[in-house]
């Protein structure tokens, strides 16, 4: 009996350690993944995968043929499988050997767990080549908010490189290594940012009743705001309107000319999105007006909700289910309202996105936070895996 993909490359444990705490110790943010970029290139090139560089900037794809597709006869079906490449514009906390050597960059996030665990699946299909079709190894980045997803795409992404189906996958702390969530229909927010410029008329602290105070403006602002989830979104949907800046005056005696807002807002559903931003320009506006003065919303969608395409969402599960049993898979995994620009290609292209297990570490963002190696060969597995599945090889 042949070997699963996880048995395969759980034998190169040590090498894909290796890597992926090289990646580690050299963080790049994202669009400015120059290093990344080319070691994953040089690593696909030496497995013999085609090689295309910078994808949306720094991206990299790469390309596996199998079956009738590596015999010249046509592509046959084409399966996309991506992994995000970015680190974050934090400090890291942790000493050990192959912690950040880059001052307020960190790989915070698992992204070069992420990378590592799609070079490893990349070096067994390149290998093996079980199946009939096309893979595209998408190595993508600027995840982390700088629109990598996004540019990808505008550069051509699936008009170039086709495919039928797209995967990805990311890490979970708190889950045990070796077990896997999903869940069909939304998995993940849609995320956006915004500010709000709150403009009234200044003066001194001692006389406010000269002034038009864009501090009370800001401050009634935000507590209106509070009704927008409460009264305005349906309490069948679920979303957060989170003020988290409140930029005013530095002085003690002088009441400010200007108060900026910022924070950020999460829907599951581009509907959900719109209602939220509508409410808040209208109050917004509406309150600083009553209070003598104005307001201006800049409102921004980081990328949309992730949407598990339910046909996709059920055969990345049962890839997973194979390699390590029912009871590891969690088909009804909670939704979170973390982000992912992932969505983006999962509007265009039908598709799925898994966790799985990162262990008792810290929490993704956190200073902390390290990708537990022991994750690789079944991150890999299930990437490798799925494509098996869709894409059998005849005979």
């Amino acid at each position: 009996m042949s070997s699963s993909p996880i048995e395969t490359i759980a034998a190169w444990q040590e090498e894909f350690t290796a890597i992926r705490r090289d990646i580690h110790a050299h963080p790049e943010l994202g669009l400015e993944e120059h290093r990344t970029a080319a070691l994953v290139a040089a690593k696909l090139r030496e497995w013999g995968v085609e090689v295309h560089e910078g994808v949306g900037r720094t991206g990299v794809v790469g390309v596996i043929r199998g079956g009738r597709a590596a015999e010249g006869r046509n592509d046959g079906p084409r399966i996309g499988l991506r992994a995000d490449m970015d680190a974050l514009p934090m400090q890291e906390a942790n000493g050990f050997a192959h912690a950040s050597t880059h001052p307020g960059r960190m790989h915070a996030c698992g992204h070069d767990g992420h990378t590592t665990m799609l070079l490893a699946a990349a070096k067994y299909l390149a290998r093996t080549r079980n199946f009939d079709g096309t893979v595209h190894l998408i190595f993508q980045p600027g995840e982390e908010g700088a629109g990598g997803a996004l540019a990808m795409l505008e550069d051509g992404l699936f008009a170039r490189f086709p495919c039928d189906a797209v995967f990805g996958i990311h890490n979970r702390p708190g889950l045990p290594v070796g077990e896997f969530g999903l869940r069909p229909g939304p998995m993940m927010a849609g995320v956006a940012f915004f500010d709000i410029q709150v403009t009234g008329k200044g003066g001194h602290g001692a006389r406010p009743e000269a002034t038009n105070d864009p501090v009370v403006m800001g401050a009634a602002i935000v507590q209106a705001l509070q009704s927008v989830v409460a009264r305005n979104v349906p309490a069948i949907e679920r979303a957060v309107l989170s003020v988290t800046r409140f930029d005013a005056g530095q002085a003690y005696n002088v009441i400010p000319n200007e108060v900026r807002l910022g924070g950020t807002v999460r829907a599951f559903s581009n509907e959900i999105m719109a209602l939220v931003e509508n409410r808040m320009r209208a109050i917004s506006e509406g309150v600083a007006a009553g209070l003598g003065g104005s307001a201006v919303l800049d409102f921004r969608v980081i990328t949309t909700p992730l949407v598990n395409d339910a046909m996709e969402a059920a055969a990345l599960g049962d890839a997973a289910a194979a390699l390590v049993g029912e009871g590891h898979v969690h088909r009804d995994f909670p939704a979170v309202m973390g982000g992912e620009d992932f969505a983006f290609m999962l509007e265009r292209c039908p598709g799925a996105y898994i966790v799985t297990g990162n262990g008792d570490s810290a929490e993704v963002h956190h200073p902390r936070f390290d990708f537990d190696d022991r994750a690789i060969p079944y991150g890999a597995g299930v990437l490798a895996a799925v494509v098996e599945r869709k894409m059998p090889r005849a005979g």
